[in-house]
């Protein structure tokens, strides 16, 4: 096996795609959706419901991705850092949630966050021994109170989860249209849900619908284009404006190419263990 296609599960589940995971022994547990996941350390993947599920995205050409990502000393570094680092495929509604909950938020509080969601609304299983609260579906969410949404610590964020869970629940996102149109047509129709903006927008169509181009653009990111890109990149500002996000992100795509978000989760990952920040 050549090294490009060793998955890391360790680091790919610790990279901020993903918050409701957990390490029991030399295993990695995680709801996936309707779904819960065990994931060994060599990154054979089992499930609870016994779908297939390409969650490390095999699929990808990874050796063509990490030569085509490699256009810098920087991004050459993070990619020899942590090589087995993989984009995860995941639940789109869960996604969706997730970073509707993540923005102005940590890892940690995120994740109690989702995991009070689930307790209140998604339903238990027992799988391998343990329990779990599989994530609740969009008419489940979109029929429970704000309040009742607010309870789990979301904050002003409650009533932008019941908005998205209605309009997931009605149809009107619909996922696999999503994951078939393009970067642009995407982008659009989930940044129509109030408080969802380009970056959250750019999370959830990378983590789980297919664009691999979406190059989220948080604060962490921000100050890694400033440190190592700034001649690149020229950013005058700390905060970004809409237009400039766009513009922003066609120079990215043109310095990283059509998979720029891989460059983006290789960089972030670096950055944040350069920080010795937590993660799950």
């Amino acid at each position: 096996m050549q090294k490009n296609h060793i998955i890391n599960v360790e680091n790919s589940i610790n990279s901020g795609q993903v918050f409701l995971w957990k390490k029991i022994n030399n295993n990695w547990y995680g709801v996936n959706g309707q779904d819960v996941l065990k994931i060994s350390n060599l990154g054979s993947v089992k499930s609870y419901r016994n779908i297939k599920t390409d969650f490390f995205r095999k699929r990808d050409n990874i050796e063509k991705i990490i030569k085509s990502i490699s256009r810098d000393t920087i991004t050459k570094k993070a990619v020899k850092q942590y090589l087995g680092l993989r984009i995860l495929e995941q639940d789109p509604f869960q996604c969706l949630i997730s970073f509707i909950v993540s923005s102005n938020s940590n890892i940690q509080k995120i994740k109690t966050s989702l995991e009070n969601i689930s307790e209140k609304f998604g339903t238990k299983v027992r799988f391998e021994n343990q329990e779990f609260f599989l994530f609740p579906n969009s008419s489940r969410l979109a029929k429970a109170s704000i309040d009742d949404i607010k309870s789990c610590g979301v904050g002003y964020r409650a009533k932008f989860i019941k908005e998205a869970s209605s309009r997931v629940a009605l149809k009107e996102i619909d996922f696999q249209y999503l994951k078939k149109s393009s970067y642009h047509q995407a982008k659009e129709e989930i940044c129509k849900i109030p408080g969802i903006g380009n970056k959250v927008a750019d999370c959830v169509m990378l983590f789980s619908l297919n664009k691999l181009e979406s190059f989220p653009l948080d604060r962490w990111m921000i100050r890694i284009l400033e440190k190592y890109y700034s001649e690149q990149f020229q950013l005058e500002t700390k905060t970004i404006t809409e237009k400039q996000y766009d513009i922003l992100h066609e120079k990215i795509v043109e310095h990283f190419g059509e998979y720029a978000g891989y460059a983006q989760q290789f960089l972030f990952k670096m950055e944040r263990e350069n920080y010795q920040k937590k993660w799950l």
